[in-house]
């Protein structure tokens, strides 16, 4: 069972980053005049089909079929989790509930994700999966080249309570070195961080704009409007103020220094 999954985790993170050089890498590929193969997948139990062909066919089954872990895979290896949930937090407090829609701020999570990440994929790209492509180094080796960057990254902004917590459920003896933690233990721990980041963020972000609702809450008691809902006269408040203090630019720009730097 360990070496099951430990093989789904490779294939895994192997799809996620073909799924991600093939994004970043687009526009090269398709400036190339490149045929793309046929792939068929058919076990006809033959004697002609050799147990090679067998164990590709199994490969490629098995990597179609853990491609559709791969969404989630890169939302718990990545700083999506931390933009996202900050995004969130914005609209709901300056009280829009539908704006910017989901859609909108998801796709903007996720290349903003990608911009920042690009070093992690840059390295895992030229490291891992351009010399698997020439055939320079082999899967194993490849798929090791590419998640150490991830590895590192997660590492880097993983509380070490959080790691403990983690290490201490697994039952196992304790690692003498960081390089000994296995990665199954880093992603929840790193994930854990992350949400602790982007709530503390999140509150930050709700402080100004709570003020502003107690004052206009007040201000309306004490003109005798109690009929008067506040929300009708503090969100084009709050929606004219972040636009004159440049939110989003601030915003993103802080999200991108806490992770960056």
């Amino acid at each position: 069972m360990k070496f099951i999954n430990k093989t789904i985790f490779k294939i895994t993170v192997f799809a996620i980053i073909i799924f991600l050089g093939s994004l970043i890498f687009s526009s090269e590929v398709l400036a190339q005049n490149i045929s793309i193969p046929k792939v068929s997948l058919g076990l006809d139990g033959t004697a002609e089909s050799s147990p090679q062909e067998f164990s590709t066919s199994i490969q490629i089954l098995l990597l179609l079929t853990v491609l559709t872990l791969a969404p989630s895979i890169l939302v718990m290896m990545t700083c999506f989790t931390r933009i996202i949930v900050v995004f969130h937090f914005i609209r709901t407090a300056m009280g829009t509930a539908t704006q910017p829609p989901n859609q909108l701020l998801t796709s903007f999570a996720f290349f903003l994700t990608i911009f920042i990440m690009q070093p992690v994929l840059n390295e895992a790209n030229d490291k891992g999966l351009q010399p698997y492509m020439r055939d320079e180094i082999t899967q194993s080796v490849a798929i090791d080249n590419m998640v150490k960057p991830f590895r590192e990254f997660m590492l880097k902004h993983t509380r070490e309570e959080d790691l403990g917590l983690f290490i201490k459920f697994t039952g196992g003896e304790r690692p003498e070195t960081i390089e000994d933690v296995s990665i199954w233990a880093i992603i929840p721990a790193y994930t854990i961080s992350e949400l602790k980041k982007a709530f503390q963020i999140g509150f930050l972000i709700f402080v100004p704009f709570l003020v502003l609702d107690m004052v206009i809450a007040s201000t309306l008691m004490s003109l005798g409007m109690m009929l008067l809902p506040p929300q009708m006269i503090s969100l084009p408040i709050k929606v004219l103020l972040f636009v004159l203090v440049d939110g989003w630019y601030l915003v993103v720009d802080s999200l991108i220094k806490s992770i960056v730097i």
